[in-house]
């Protein structure tokens, strides 16, 4: 909060916003984005899966767009990749993986309808990994690019069934290398040796 005080009274000083107008904008965010809240208790139930959320800030996302650009046209090519662009490239790559799926879910429905063909889509890639490590075999040279590219697609369904079941693939994935290294100390006949940073 001091930060935010520390801010808003120095552009204050400066004649550009002050506090009050933080807290304008603030409050009449979130009453934009939480229809649910402050317009109809009734889309409480629906609101997280209709994709409410989504199109609320891609509006936003929009209308501060056509501010900044004046209107400026941008090619019908950048369309489509736009609407994926505020997914940020730092996040670890199961997270990004699963905020790319929901956003292509929640704006233009590019979805699977079930649990069921995600499921199917495992064994495929699967195939698919199987074959391309299959090639490189009888070609006896190092791992290639088509396996760490099928390799890549086998993630990217899994995290999109980790989606779909709710799951959290990050914290999945931290909870099962704890018990690895669990089961392994056990294995080992006692606990994990101790480093200097542990």
């Amino acid at each position: 909060m001091l930060q935010v005080v520390y801010h808003a009274r120095m552009a204050e000083e400066d004649g550009r916003f002050a506090f009050n107008d933080v807290v304008d904008a603030i409050t009449a965010k979130m009453i934009r984005r939480h229809p649910h809240v402050f317009e109809d208790a009734r889309l409480r139930d629906t609101f997280l899966t209709s994709g409410t959320w989504e199109r609320i800030k891609a509006e936003e996302k929009a209308t501060r767009g056509s501010a900044a650009r004046g209107d400026a046209a941008r090619g019908a090519t950048d369309e489509a990749g736009s609407l994926l662009d505020d997914v940020p490239v730092a996040l670890p790559a199961l997270t990004r993986a699963v905020k790319l799926q929901k956003k292509a879910a929640a704006r233009v429905g590019f979805d699977w309808p079930s649990r069921a063909p995600v499921l199917a889509k495992i064994e495929e890639e699967i195939g698919e990994l199987r074959a391309a490590i299959a090639d490189e075999k009888r070609e006896a040279s190092a791992p290639s690019r088509k396996v760490a590219e099928e390799f890549g697609d086998l993630l990217f369904v899994m995290a999109n069934v980790a989606r779909h079941l709710g799951v959290d693939p990050e914290g999945a994935l931290r909870d099962a290398n704890a018990k690895f290294v669990r089961r392994f100390s056990q294995h080992r006949g006692g606990a994990p040796r101790r480093g200097p940073h542990t």
